[in-house]
């Protein structure tokens, strides 16, 4: 009897044996997804976890090979001596390897650098046909109409924009040396790196970009800015700052204003950052922002042609900090940014800022408030939007008038 009112009890809970089976699976299927959708969301917010260790004995074979290959004659550039010859470049420390990227820190006449190359092995960048073609003659008989065009052509699918022959200025190697086989084969290395073509356009024209110092074969130089990081209290490094935190974060804040507004309206085509966070920004000494990682800035042609892609829900249009919305009637995401780099900005730096740190009695109460209000009405995608040029000019205002205070009281 009592086995046979378990029998009973247990098909009272599954009914049919098949029907238990059919929900275990579903429930398995469930946990599965759950863990995907954690894993991805992991992945996204922290995509260094799956990075390659960052070694000073790996950095220096990845050198010792560009070195080994410029005295071979298959790259060039004009730090390849210093680093490979004359010992006015060294090698001082791995910083990081992010998905082939590799990142390090030298010393150049004495002056911190960074060298960048989104591969390892020069190797990895294969030259175009026609290239190939003129190798016997060093690249000699290539004609320069060609050349121009396919560098144009790789500039146009990094940047999405169209430039004149006239106007690739430090992307073109200028003159046909013994070398310029090797010439040839470095420049089409780095036109294929995005970030190294963005800041040769930005070169000489932005305050907020860092400026190309040079290259070696595949590896490119900039200035090296410490770049900040979540785990310091005012985001950046503040050693040596000759004055107050809450004076340096109203500096910084205004400097980030004028990168919004510098990136919006002062190229052809606005600029638009899709990963703001601190460890893609340094500052300098006059507390100048410079965003010292790009490889998630595109002007507007790009942007587009990024963001419109198929999709089922508003979700699918999400690139990053980049936002679109989807057309449910031809699943397609428009091609239209629906949020802006101010509003960014505002939630993923001001939002740190001024939620507390900038608590000081020599600013007002109110005027703290009202701060702290319009940050958190420009950051807010789902509140009352002004106009982004609206938005800009009360910042600006408010913050002027914060740094103000601040200068008072210390009189």
């Amino acid at each position: 009897m009592a086995r046979a009112a378990g029998a009973r009890g247990r098909l009272g809970r599954c009914g049919r044996r098949w029907r238990c089976g059919r929900r275990a699976l579903a429930a398995c299927v469930a946990w599965t997804a759950v863990w995907v959708l954690a894993a991805a969301l992991l992945l996204r917010a922290h995509p260094g976890v799956l990075s390659e260790r960052c070694t000073d004995e790996k950095s220096r074979r990845i050198l010792a090979a560009l070195c080994r290959d410029y005295q071979g004659g298959a790259l060039a550039g004009d730090l390849c001596e210093d680093l490979c010859v004359a010992g006015r470049l060294r090698y001082r420390r791995c910083l990081y390897y992010e998905r082939g990227k590799k990142v390090l820190q030298a010393d150049w006449h004495g002056r911190p650098i960074i060298l960048k190359s989104k591969e390892e092995a020069f190797s990895s960048f294969r030259p175009p046909g026609l290239m190939e073609d003129q190798a016997e003659d060093e690249g000699q008989g290539f004609p320069e109409a060609e050349l121009l065009l396919l560098v144009a052509g790789e500039v146009k699918s990094a940047l999405g924009l169209e430039l004149a022959a006239g106007s690739l200025g430090p992307l073109w190697p200028g003159y046909r040396g013994a070398h310029w086989q090797g010439q040839l084969a470095s420049l089409w290395s780095l036109v294929q790196q995005e970030e190294f073509v963005l800041l040769s356009m930005l070169h000489g024209l932005s305050p907020h970009a860092p400026p190309l110092l040079g290259s070696c074969g595949h590896f490119y130089a900039v200035e090296y800015l410490a770049a900040g990081s979540p785990h310091h209290r005012a985001l950046f490094p503040m050693d040596g700052a000759l004055r107050s935190q809450a004076q340096a974060i109203g500096d910084m804040a205004l400097s980030f204003l004028d990168l919004v507004r510098h990136f919006d309206n002062d190229f052809s085509h606005r600029l638009h950052l899709c990963d703001v966070k601190p460890e893609n920004f340094a500052i300098r000494r006059d507390f100048t922002v410079v965003a010292i990682d790009v490889d998630m800035a595109f002007f507007e042609p790009k942007m587009r042609e990024i963001l419109e892609q198929n999709c089922t829900g508003d979700e699918d249009c999400n690139f990053f900090d980049c936002f679109s919305k989807c057309n449910l009637r031809v699943h397609k995401c428009g091609a239209q940014r629906v949020n802006n780099n101010l509003q960014v900005v505002c939630d993923k730096i001001f939002r740190h800022w001024f939620s507390s740190t900038l608590q000081s009695p020599a600013i007002s109460f109110q005027l703290q408030r009202q701060l702290r209000e319009a940050v958190q009405e420009c950051a807010d995608p789902g509140g009352p939007q002004r106009a982004a040029s609206t938005m800009f000019w009360r910042l600006q205002r408010l913050l002027r008038a914060a740094l103000r205070e601040l200068r008072e009281a210390e009189k």
